[in-house]
């Protein structure tokens, strides 16, 4: 038995997530599906990073094991899978090999733009407030000093620790968008939402600094704003 890795890219605006649901489509039952259809075998494949609805992906991973010799079938089952969803690569690994628990980070973007623009709008989040670039960029050199995201994760998680090390927390223009860019080893359900919401607060000046760092104290989720769309989240990169 083999063990292949699958990396795939996606646009998720039609789909409720990265992950097989009951009774909604996803990115993981639409390769599945052409997985079956041209290998005439169904896999069970496991993901590296779990995207919400909505969400994108310039990378990510899946794994599955099979005893077929599988080669880089990319051209021909992207023939099968939809315009929004392609797999890149599919290359054997060690058996051991997990596209989860061996990623040593992941990097992630949100896009934002101020004025309309029908090209953005299931691309970035639409926030036509002005802000101020130098208290945004205060807030994301904060967040490299912290460790303890119980603030900024969704409650119903199932995860044992809110512990996670950021490696790059930064602001930048690119184009005619505002993108806060984050890396770390892991992280929690909604975390870069929560961050970037309650940072446009800070960059707004409707909460201080001091707030933010509060807020971290605090772990009660109940005081981030997870409400920012799901449409300017992109899953930039796994690393292994």
């Amino acid at each position: 038995m083999a063990r292949y890795f699958i990396e795939v890219s996606y646009k998720g605006t039609n789909y409720s997530g990265f992950q097989v649901q009951k009774n909604a489509n996803s990115v993981q039952a639409e390769v599945e599906k052409a997985l079956f259809v041209f290998y005439k075998e169904q896999f069970e494949l496991t993901g590296s990073s779990r995207t919400d609805a909505g969400v994108h992906a310039l990378q990510n991973f899946f794994h599955f094991d099979s005893d077929m010799d599988i080669q880089d079938d990319s051209y021909n089952l992207n023939a099968i899978l939809p315009g929004d969803i392609v797999i890149k690569r599919i290359y054997r690994v060690a058996d051991n090999a997990h596209c989860r628990f061996d990623a040593k980070s992941r990097e992630y973007r949100y896009c934002i733009f101020d004025h309309k623009d029908p090209f953005l709008q299931d691309r970035a989040y639409y926030y036509p407030y002005p802000l101020k670039m130098e208290l945004l960029q205060q807030a994301a050199v904060e967040i490299l000093r912290q460790h303890d995201f119980t603030s900024f994760s969704k409650r119903n998680t199932q995860v044992r620790s809110f512990h996670c090390d950021i490696l790059e927390s930064t602001w930048l223009t690119e184009n005619d968008c505002l993108v806060y860019q984050v890396k770390a080893n892991r992280f929690l359900r909604g975390m870069v939402k929560g961050l970037v919401g309650t940072m446009l607060l800070v960059g707004r000046e409707k909460i201080t600094l001091a707030d933010f760092l509060n807020i971290f104290q605090s772990k009660d989720c109940r005081l981030a704003d997870f409400s920012v769309a799901s449409a300017g989240l992109f899953l930039n990169k796994v690393e292994y």
